[in-house]
């Protein structure tokens, strides 16, 4: 009898004890957004796992509950704050919205990943049947940089085409390219440090409004998951030092990245679109600078789960489309398309 309540009393601790740590992790998720990860980049690695422990602090509850425990109340005062934020990564609605009859823009983001999981011209026709405004493009690649505008003619017909594409040695090269059947009135680029990455924008007047589009390419975590399972699995001491070395650069150069785009926002005397691949979630330090003064439009007009990164679906959602606070989003879409790792973000907005 003596040894049933020693177990019970071991059980017991150990418990309230595990309640603890997964609630005080799954608060700090919620202090991750206000963390420079310049300070502290460990913060980031903790904004993913924002999903994994409310889950986890989910079955905690249930399990608490169960039992009768009187413990329940650690998880369920840990999962009240994620009441604020599971919208940025689900949204449930009955109908469609209607807009109200003011001009619209379709804008679609897509990282297309240079190409490497379709042949190009399935890829183009995906973009023209959605029929798009405005189309900001990621980790475009064209094997031959002198003949990047024609090709967009060619294969965007009726498109204006900006771009800043990095060479290669071989004369390939790969950037961020913007592409529009309105009129630019004007153009720039924004170069981060020692980094392949970048943003460019371009000005439109469209009826009677004028405004700024961003297309951002935020510095990327460049590992191979498989690679950092099989270094898991192998025990591989300096391959998990490699991966690791690499998130943390990653994690470190993106909010220098995210200020260069924000000063630039906020010296520019139009509204301004955000839209790209942020490379972080939404509980992030990135999704919380760029987001300020700005509608989400997954979370204006999205249905569903808003994950846009193949892999870990649908945990991942890192790539975006913000819009300035006056205007409204009335369709957000991430169509399911296997034509990159991404999937693409299409918005319709109200002007």
């Amino acid at each position: 009898m003596k040894g049933k309540k020693n177990k019970k009393g071991f059980l017991g601790v150990t418990s309230r004890l595990l309640m603890l740590i997964a609630a005080g992790l799954l608060a700090l998720t919620y202090c991750s957004m206000l963390v420079n990860p310049s300070k502290a980049w460990w913060f980031t690695l903790l904004g993913l796992m924002f999903i994994p422990l409310a889950l986890f602090n989910v079955f905690l509850l249930l399990w608490a509950v169960k039992r009768r425990s009187r413990a329940f109340v650690i998880p369920f005062l840990a999962l009240l704050p994620a009441i604020f934020f599971l919208g940025r990564y689900i949204q449930v609605r009955d109908a469609e919205q209607v807009g109200s009859g003011d001009p619209t823009v379709k804008v679609l983001s897509y990282n297309v990943g240079r190409f490497s999981h379709c042949i190009p011209d399935s890829l183009f026709a995906f973009i023209c049947n959605q029929e798009p405004d405005i189309v900001c493009l990621q980790e475009f690649y064209i094997s031959d940089i002198d003949k990047t505008r024609s090709y967009l003619r060619r294969k965007m017909k009726g498109y204006n085409s900006e771009f800043y594409l990095f060479p290669s040695s071989d004369g390939s090269a790969f950037g961020n390219v913007t592409l529009s059947r309105i009129p630019v009135k004007d153009k720039g680029k924004i170069k981060f440090d020692e980094s392949t990455n970048l943003a460019i924008y371009t000005d439109y007047q469209y009826m009677d409004r004028t405004f700024r589009v961003y297309n951002c390419h935020f510095e990327s975590y460049s590992i191979s998951l498989p690679g950092v399972v099989r270094g898991v699995l192998k025990a591989d001491k300096n391959a998990m030092a490699n991966t690791g070395s690499k998130m943390k650069r990653s994690i470190t150069r993106r909010p220098q990245q995210v200020e260069k785009v924000f000063h630039d926002i906020e010296a520019c005397p139009l509204e301004a679109f955000v839209c790209g691949d942020f490379n972080d979630d939404p509980m992030s330090y990135t999704y919380y600078r760029m987001s300020r003064g700005r509608k989400d439009s997954f979370r204006e007009a999205g249905n569903g789960f808003g994950a846009t990164y193949e892999r870990l679906w649908p945990m991942l959602r890192i790539d975006y489309i913000l819009l300035p606070d006056r205007f409204d989003a009335v369709e957000h879409l991430t169509p399911r398309v296997h034509y990159s790792d991404h999937y693409p973000v299409i918005s319709n907005i109200e002007l």
